[in-house]
């Protein structure tokens, strides 16, 4: 390791002061850099940061950066996440119902109570506001997705078509969602569905790289469906798609003499 490979480092990898100084350069001087921003995008910006401080940070640093005292809506948001977060479920439901008080049509407040409900061993009580929540949406995919978990939750077969109905439309709009694939799963598996219970497993096992797992998935659910049926054909293309994974994967760890049978 010599000098001139160490300069050439530098050169290419700059510290962080040195970053930060060539884009205040490029940006300062830019007309929208004095701009005040939008209140609309900086009140939604408020609110996606407190969520993701709310939900990922300890409960005491959220409590800390967002305390009592303020009753805005990010501040609000971010508390009831960490009470949730903490199992103070009244704390967190009382947060989420000022929320609620504050804009009872909002379908992110409403997930956020439906949420907490149904973590805490409620499913029956967060269907009204999930429910709503997905209506509202269009069935967004991952509020769709925790809806069709509390249908599934309160273990109530009556409730097994209206989950069928609101995953598929999750799957839908989002392919690459193993959790609702999954979810969808438990549903045809009840149902004695068992070759689509396969194709579903097929398709949450992919995405979470367990190719061997979902080529046999595949296979299975293809020997099952009824030949050249849209899902018959689904099982094909997922079956292909894992083989040639899972066969790369052990190019790359073992060589070339590891292709599954």
């Amino acid at each position: 390791y010599s000098q001139s490979d160490e300069a050439g480092f530098y050169r290419t990898h700059p510290l962080s002061g040195d970053r930060i100084s060539a884009l205040r350069e490029v940006y300062e001087g830019d007309p929208a850099w004095e701009r005040r921003p939008d209140p609309r995008n900086q009140a939604n910006f408020e609110r996606v940061k407190a969520k993701l401080t709310g939900y990922i940070s300890k409960p005491s640093v959220t409590l800390r950066k967002y305390p009592e005292t303020d009753q805005s809506i990010p501040a609000l948001y971010a508390r009831a996440y960490a009470y949730h977060s903490n199992a103070r479920v009244d704390l967190a439901l009382d947060a989420a119902d000022q929320l609620l008080a504050k804009d009872p049509a909002d379908p992110y407040f409403l997930e956020l109570k439906g949420q907490v409900l149904l973590e805490s061993g409620r499913p029956h009580e967060a269907l009204d506001p999930l429910r709503r929540a997905t209506a509202m949406t269009n069935a967004e995919p991952l509020i769709a997705s925790l809806f069709g978990h509390a249908l599934i939750a309160t273990e109530d077969d009556g409730n097994f078509e209206e989950a069928e109905r609101v995953l598929r439309a999750a799957v839908g709009r989002d392919r690459r969602n193993p959790f609702a694939w999954y979810q969808l799963g438990v549903v045809y598996a009840a149902r004695g569905d068992t070759a689509r219970a396969r194709l579903a497993s097929a398709e949450q096992q992919v995405m979470n790289r367990q190719y061997g797992l979902a080529l046999r998935s595949a296979q299975a659910a293809e020997y099952g469906l009824e030949h050249g049926t849209p899902d018959w054909i689904r099982a094909q293309d997922i079956g292909m798609q894992a083989r040639a994974l899972l066969e790369r994967q052990c190019e790359m760890e073992r060589g070339r003499d590891c292709a599954p049978g």
